[in-house]
């Protein structure tokens, strides 16, 4: 079931794009954001006690 809703949803991401051409510009601002809010994570999570050992951790996965 998964395999087929998946392929749907890359197929109609495909189709998406290919008639938006400026479909980048539309998802920057939430891209961006995304990216920020990671980056604080990281930051406020270095400065807890064992902070920087769980973020080793996360990114091994």
């Amino acid at each position: 079931m998964r395999e087929k809703s998946h392929t749907e949803q890359v197929k109609r991401w495909a189709e998406y794009v290919k008639n938006n051409p400026d479909w980048k510009k539309q998802l920057k601002p939430f891209l961006d954001s995304q990216i920020i809010m990671a980056r604080r994570f990281y930051k406020k999570l270095s400065q807890t006690p064992k902070g920087r050992e769980k973020i080793k951790l996360l990114k091994k996965i």
